[in-house]
C-alpha cells in the first residue's frame, strides 16, 4: 500500500492557499470559542468540577470518533465537502452549548461539537499537505499559526462580549456569524478532491506513520500539560498569585503563535530535520528551567521557550507524513491527528497521577526527557 504524491487534480494556486488558511482559522477560532463558555455552561448545568471534567472528554471523545471517518470521507468526497460540512456543524452546536440546561442534551452537543472539530482537523491538514506539496516549498507552519492565532481570537473575542454585557448565547452567535463569513470566503477555493489512496479506509498505524503520531503525542501533550498544569505550577510551587496565574499559558501561547507565523522561513532556512532537533531541545531546555529554577518570572520564560521549541515540530511532522510512503495520507493523517489529540485528552490526567504520587516539578521532568527524545528522532524523519 503506498501513498500518491500527487494531489488528484489542478495544481493549487495562490487562492487555495489562502483558503486552506482560513480553515485552519476558523478551526482555531471555532475550538477556542467554547472554552469562555465552559463555567457558564457548568453553572446552567449544575455540576461539580469532578463531573464537568468528564463532561468535557465528551468533545475530545466526539473527534477521536470522527477523525478516522473524516479522512476517508475527505478522499471519497473531496477536502471541500468535508469542512464545509464539518464547519457547519460546528456552528449549529457552539450555539447549543451556551444555551442548553440539560445535562444529557449537552453530552450529545459536545460530543456532535467534537466531532465537526476532529473532521475539519483531520481534512485541513490533508489539503494542507496536497498544497504543500504542489507549492514545492515549507508553507505547513503558515498554516498552523492561523489556526494558533485563530484560537488567541477566538478566546479572546468571546471574553471581551462576555465582559461588554453579550450573553453566552450572543457571544456564541456571533462567533457562528464571524466562521460562516469567513467559510463563504474559502469555499470556493478549497480542494474539491483528497488524496488518492489505495487499500482499506481504516487502519492501525504503523512503521513511520506510528513513529510520526508517537512523536505528536509526546507534542501535544506538552501543549495539554502546560495547559492544564501551568497555572497550578506558579501559583502552588511558584507562589504566584491566582489572578496572574493565566500569564504561563498566555507565554507559551504567543511564543507558539509567532514561532508558527514565521515558521514557514525557519523551517526552509535551517530544514526539518533541525526544526525537530533544535525545537525538542529548546521547549526541554524550558520546562526544566522552570522546574530548576525557583522563580515564577523564570518559569514564564521557560514556557515562552516551550512555545518556541514547540511551534513548528508539528507541521514538519505534518510535512513528513506527506513523503512516507508506507499508509495513504487518507489513513496516516487521521491516525497521527488521533494520537496527537490522544497526547491532549490522557496527558494531563497523566501529569495529574504523576503529581499527585511524587510532585509537580518532576512530571514537567518527566516530559522534558520526552521532548529530548523528540528532539533525538530528528535524524530519523524524512523532512
Amino acid at each position: 500500500m503506498t501513498a500518491i504524491t500527487s494531489a488528484s487534480g489542478p495544481a493549487a494556486g495562490r487562492a487555495t492557499r489562502i483558503s486552506t488558511r482560513i480553515a485552519f482559522f476558523i478551526a482555531g477560532f471555532g475550538m477556542a470559542a467554547w472554552a469562555p463558555l465552559v463555567p457558564f455552561a457548568k453553572s446552567r448545568i449544575g455540576i461539580d468540577d469532578g463531573l464537568l471534567g468528564l463532561l468535557l472528554l465528551c468533545l475530545g471523545a466526539g473527534s477521536l470518533i470522527t477523525m478516522p471517518l473524516a479522512g476517508a470521507l475527505a478522499s471519497r468526497f473531496g477536502c471541500r465537502m468535508v469542512i464545509v460540512l464539518s464547519t457547519i456543524l460546528i456552528c449549529l452546536t457552539l450555539p447549543l452549548l451556551a444555551s442548553v440546561s440539560s445535562l444529557p442534551f449537552l453530552v450529545v452537543t459536545l460530543l456532535l461539537f467534537g466531532a465537526g472539530v476532529g473532521a475539519v482537523d483531520v481534512s485541513m491538514n490533508i489539503q494542507a499537505i496536497i498544497v504543500e506539496r504542489d507549492h514545492g516549498s515549507p508553507i505547513m507552519s503558515g498554516f498552523h499559526g492561523l489556526f494558533s492565532f485563530g484560537g488567541i481570537c477566538g478566546a479572546a473575542g468571546v471574553t471581551a462580549l462576555l465582559a461588554l454585557g453579550a450573553t453566552p448565547l450572543i457571544a456564541a452567535l456571533a462567533v457562528a456569524i464571524g466562521v460562516v463569513i469567513c467559510l463563504a470566503i474559502a469555499a470556493r477555493d478549497l480542494l474539491p478532491y483528497g488524496s488518492k489512496s489505495e487499500g482499506p479506509a481504516f487502519a492501525l498505524p504503523r512503521g513511520v506513520v506510528l513513529f510520526i503520531g508517537l512523536l505528536c503525542f509526546v507534542v501535544f501533550l506538552t501543549e495539554g500539560a502546560i495547559l492544564d498544569w501551568s497555572a497550578v505550577f506558579l501559583t502552588s510551587v511558584r507562589g504566584l498569585d491566582n489572578a496572574y496565574a493565566g500569564l504561563g499559558y498566555a507565554a507559551f501561547a504567543a511564543t507558539m503563535t509567532i514561532g508558527r507565523l514565521t515558521g514557514d522561513r525557519i523551517v526552509s532556512s535551517l530544514g526539518g530535520t533541525r526544526v525537530i532537533i533544535f525545537g525538542g531541545l529548546l521547549a526541554a531546555a524550558g520546562l526544566l528551567l522552570a522546574v530548576l529554577i525557583p522563580s515564577w518570572q523564570v518559569a514564564l520564560v521557560g514556557y515562552a521557550l516551550v512555545g518556541v521549541g514547540c511551534s513548528n515540530i508539528v507541521p514538519v511532522l505534518f510535512t513528513s507524513v506527506g513523503k512516507q510512503q508506507v499508509m495513504p495520507e487518507s489513513v496516516a493523517v487521521p491516525a497521527i491527528t488521533t494520537l496527537g489529540y490522544a497526547g491532549i485528552l490522557v496527558g494531563p490526567a497523566a501529569i495529574g497521577f504523576i503529581a499527585h504520587g511524587a510532585s509537580l516539578p518532576i512530571a514537567f521532568g518527566i516530559i522534558a526527557l520526552l521532548l529530548l527524545g523528540v528532539a533525538a528522532s530528528g535524524r530519523l524523519l524524512k523532512v
